[in-house]
């Protein structure tokens, strides 16, 4: 039966969007996965995929139209198809195989998602899991910043959200009080699962968690009040760290990795958060004194050492088998399920070239002597690979079930691994930019990257990759292909070594690239003959100036 596609909730604080592109038509067929259009947020423009199969049978906003979210975009369904009543109701659901216990289930859910909103009080807000980034199915409340009974102003953060991709703070678009906690920290659910209810203090808010719903599916109080139980028991996750007078320093588990990171003491910033508490934006803020009073330096230097002396020893006995339980993070979750994904559905093989470095290192030197420049070795690579995949596109491609996908443009990804695993920040069009872009924008990219400021426009829309663990002294390795894309180059250390050249054994440079393909859209010639020219442009950096 047809299905009503509406307009996606792209960023957390989107309420409409503008269709840029139709990449389909009206009559196209339609393939799980296949992007519908190009949608512009308040914060980016962002591919939509389609997450249904059929022919696109209707489009409800044209390119260059601005509506708001959950309006009717598109009808998806079987070709020839009557979509007239949905048309007429323009968001009624698409019917049910079983008319008569479905259509009852519809009416139902129909009638508690009005009821809902009528039964809440004046002044109530209902705030849900946020969808802050484009592949995020469920999020993982970190951190609490306010808690029940506190004073919300809009503008504040209510909490540190964990997405598959980085931890975001989520601010409040409300003013009132923080009447209720639905998810606690810790815990994940799935994107517009309860989040919080925020309005007038003393407002009667009995019965919203009950009857609130997720796609017509309801959250049952029992579930909600378990985890609330379960959960006052613990201790309040607030960081604590000593101070120079005995008292102790409240810190977000955020704000304290960031100042680990960065080297700085705790003790000597100072919070704006409730109760003095330091949060992230006091560590991005904080400027080191120039000048600190002995005394105080020699109690912070005493303190952890009399914690650590206080602390117990772990005795391990003979024959028993010590170990820990680390919970897994959404990042390592979704690069998990990703991974395996990839590693499972296309049948991966991979070509390996040596390519002599000496050219390029003497090429390197010269353009590193001019003042403000500084290119790397990888980017040399992600320039070479730009050039190379523009006269072999079968490399620049993506597999669907129906049709191989040449992509014209070159997005390289360039993996970056940061404490939770790993993030592909993308370098759009990388064939038009020159060596020092590349290397202007990778740095930037990495740096944001590890400090998790990327924003998800950033990690999208890559069609080849880039993966170099050279600089770990690993001189050969295989990667597995991100997908969609059809290919990941693999780049190794450079290695000095004996090598002939004319005749002779000398001394040279060296270098191995790995090249992991996908057999269904990349045949072994056709990779063998990207490599050779990957290898040209790189032993002979002068010709990517051609």
């Amino acid at each position: 039966m047809a299905t009503i596609i509406t307009m996606p909730r792209l960023s957390d604080t989107m309420t409409e969007g503008t269709v840029a592109t139709w990449l389909k038509k009206v009559g196209d067929k339609i393939s799980e996965g296949d992007i519908l259009a190009e949608i512009e947020t308040d914060k980016a423009t962002m591919e939509f995929e389609s997450f249904n199969e059929g022919t696109l049978l209707h489009i409800g906003i044209q390119a260059g139209e601005t509506a708001p979210v959950d309006s009717l975009l598109a009808i998806i369904g079987k070709e020839g198809e009557d979509i007239s009543a949905l048309l007429a109701g323009k968001a009624e659901s698409p019917k049910a195989d079983t008319p008569k216990e479905e259509a009852a289930i519809e009416t139902k859910v129909e009638e508690t998602k009005t009821a809902t909103p009528a039964a809440l009080p004046k002044g109530v807000v209902v705030v849900t899991m946020p969808r802050l980034s484009d592949t995020m199915t469920e999020g993982t409340v970190a951190t609490w910043l306010k808690k029940v009974g506190d004073k919300v102003e809009e503008g504040d953060i209510l909490a540190e959200i964990e997405t598959d991709k980085a931890t975001m703070e989520f601010e409040s678009f409300n003013e009132g009080t923080l009447l209720y906690i639905g998810i606690e920290e810790g815990n994940a659910a799935p994107i517009d699962s309860l989040l919080a209810i925020i309005g007038p203090a003393g407002a009667d808010i009995s019965g919203i968690a009950t009857n609130f719903t997720i796609g017509g599916a309801s959250t049952t109080t029992t579930a909600t009040e378990e985890v609330k139980s379960a959960s006052t028991d613990k201790a309040e996750p607030i960081v604590q760290e000593a101070s120079t007078d005995g008292q102790r320093i409240l810190a977000s588990p955020l704000a304290k990795k960031i100042a680990s990171d960065k080297g700085i003491q705790l003790t000597q910033v100072k919070g704006t958060g409730e109760n003095g508490r330091i949060v992230k934006s006091d560590i991005e803020n904080f400027t080191p004194s120039t000048s600190a009073t002995p005394a105080p330096q020699a109690a912070v230097a005493s303190a952890p050492a009399t914690e650590k002396a206080e602390a117990p020893k772990v005795f391990v006995p003979s024959g028993e088998v010590y170990k820990e339980e680390i919970k897994n993070s959404q990042m390592r979750k979704i690069i998990a399920k990703r991974l395996a994904e990839s590693l499972f559905t296309a049948p991966h093989y991979n070509l390996t070239i040596e390519v002599t470095m000496d050219e390029a290192m003497k090429s390197r030197a010269i353009i590193n002597s001019v003042p403000d420049t500084k290119v790397s070795f990888n980017d040399m690579v992600i320039k070479a690979c730009a050039m190379a995949l523009k006269k072999h596109l079968k490399i620049n491609s993506q597999w669907k079930e129906d049709a191989i996908t040449i992509n014209h443009h070159v997005n390289i990804g360039v993996a970056v691994a940061v404490e939770d695993g790993l993030v592909v920040p993308v370098l759009k069009f990388t064939d038009a930019m020159s060596l020092s872009q590349i290397g202007g924008s990778v740095r930037d990219l990495a740096g944001r990257a590890k400090n998790k400021k990327l924003l998800p426009a950033e990690m999208e829309g890559s069609t080849f990759t880039v993966s170099n663990l050279g600089m770990f002294g690993i001189t050969e390795f295989n990667s597995i292909i991100n997908q969609p894309n059809s290919a990941i180059l693999s780049v190794g250390a450079i290695v000095e070594k004996p090598v002939v050249k004319n005749g002779q054994i000398v001394v040279g440079n060296t270098m191995m690239l790995s090249l992991a393909c996908d057999h269904r859209t990349i045949d072994g010639a056709t990779g063998a003959q990207f490599l050779q020219t990957l290898k040209q442009y790189i032993e002979n950096p002068v010709t990517m100036l051609a």
